[in-house]
């Protein structure tokens, strides 16, 4: 009999789910990636066709590009979403983003430190390796942790009506969101860093190569690319000086999708880092005319192809978890996915978060239970997917399957911890401040 009818019935039944279960869990303890996964589980269980095979080794550039393609729109889609303003000629505009700035470049170095430690102390791996685990562990996810980040963009009609939309005021997820969009670009110099030590023959020449192009020269490209297109696109779509070509006064969204990958694309052709110019570009657009109608008409376009992404990402997931995804985890992965997401992501954020902090009155500044919220929730998931797919596709891998289990299972433990604490802890924190919950709905 033909798989393709039953192919159609199971990703029917699954966009059903991810239309249906946000509306339905958004005050309760459970997430609906939470659903999509054991959903795909339920999947797994069944027969499966002969000569299908969901061991991720036999399918590293399908897994690449698919995670690639779900990160992307998830960075445009956050970036669109950001309201405060990042004016890069103004010290009190870049203090505003306190918080961010101290989760990058203290607790995510932090973090890849200690995985990498606990790689090769507990696990056994190489150093090459165990920099390799740290690396692709240390990026949250704008994927899937839509529960603690903002929500869309708060436009003049919306505000005109009377409707009551996400607060940008809202340190901790406007510090959760930004940290997601800026950090999945901000790993892959150590990704790199991973497979120049993998190729063996690392020397003092190598590392000012490593520190001048990968850390500097890459992320400056991306970013200057993002920043110059977010801005064409702003003035073209909000002030072309003719009716016809003004996009914002047409309502056609798909401008976002257009500069999504036309950054992409210009910054991987020159050699930066696509990741951040597709971030840099949305907060540019959005930066361009901030209260407009059009923002909210973008970013719900990004939002439903994100959607369409994650269920794929997530049903495929749960599908290969009961078909020998997790085959070759053993104790040691369970100890690095537990020090992770329990240990060494709380304690480097709350460190990062809580020496010398900014004064909670002010904006950026958070109080001592903002701090602990923030430093909890570093969600992970498909990021870490795209980039132990991108290193495997580049270099051999030693430990490739028990790699694969123990990122897999980080991703499913960060999916239930995060997904069960994260609607009581946001509404406790916006019920003490005296705010109403933005009620986000969640992506799929």
């Amino acid at each position: 009999m033909s798989t393709g009818p039953a192919i159609y019935l199971i990703l029917g039944v699954a966009l059903l789910i991810a239309i249906v279960v946000p509306l339905l869990t958004h005050r309760i303890a459970i997430s609906p990636p939470m659903v999509l996964v054991a959903f795909g589980m339920l999947i797994g269980l069944l027969p499966m066709p002969d000569g299908i095979s969901l061991e991720p080794e036999s399918h590293r550039t399908l897994i690449t590009h698919v995670t690639e393609v779900t990160v992307l729109i998830s960075l445009m889609g956050v970036g669109l979403a950001i309201g405060r303003t990042l004016d890069l000629r103004s010290w009190s505009s870049w203090r505003t983003w306190s918080p961010v700035w101290r989760l990058l470049g203290v607790a995510m170095p932090l973090t890849i430190l200690a995985v990498t430690f606990v790689g090769w102390w507990v696990a056994g791996l190489a150093p090459a390796v165990a920099l390799l685990l740290g690396a692709a562990l240390a990026p949250t996810d704008p994927v899937l942790a839509s529960d603690v980040q903002v929500g869309e963009p708060v436009t003049e009609d919306i505000e005109e009506e009377g409707e009551e939309g996400p607060s940008e005021d809202d340190d901790i997820r406007f510090s959760l969101t930004a940290e997601a969009g800026l950090n999945d670009g901000l790993a892959f110099p150590f990704i790199h860093l991973a497979l120049l030590l993998l190729a063996g023959g690392f020397a003092l020449g190598d590392a000012a190569t490593w520190l001048s192009w990968y850390v500097v020269g890459k992320i400056a490209l991306g970013v200057t690319i993002g920043l110059v297109l977010g801005w064409l696109l702003g003035r073209q779509a909000f002030h072309a000086p003719q009716d016809a070509l003004r996009l914002a006064d047409q309502g056609e969204p798909l401008l976002a999708l257009a500069g999504l990958l036309t950054a992409y694309g210009a910054a991987e052709l020159v050699g930066g880092y696509g990741f951040l110019a597709v971030f840099a570009c949305a907060m540019r657009l959005r930066a361009s005319e901030r209260g407009h109608s059009y923002q909210r008409a973008m970013h719900g376009s990004i939002e439903r192809l994100e959607r369409l992404m994650t269920l794929l990402v997530l049903l495929v997931l749960g599908i290969a978890m009961t078909n020998g995804l997790l085959e070759h985890l053993d104790w040691r992965g369970v100890v690095v996915a537990v020090a992770l997401v329990l240990v060494v992501r709380p304690l480097a954020a709350y460190v990062a978060l809580a020496v010398m902090p900014r004064r909670e009155e002010l904006d950026g500044g958070l109080d001592r239970g903002e701090m602990r919220a923030v430093a909890f929730f570093g969600v992970r998931g498909v990021g870490s997917l795209f980039y132990l797919g991108y290193a495997t596709s580049h270099h051999d891998v030693p430990e490739e399957a028990w790699l694969w289990s123990t990122v897999a299972f980080v991703v499913i433990l960060s999916v239930l911890v995060h997904g069960v604490t994260a609607t009581p802890t946001m509404a406790r924190l916006d019920e003490r401040r005296g705010v109403t919950s933005p009620g986000n709905s969640p992506n799929a």
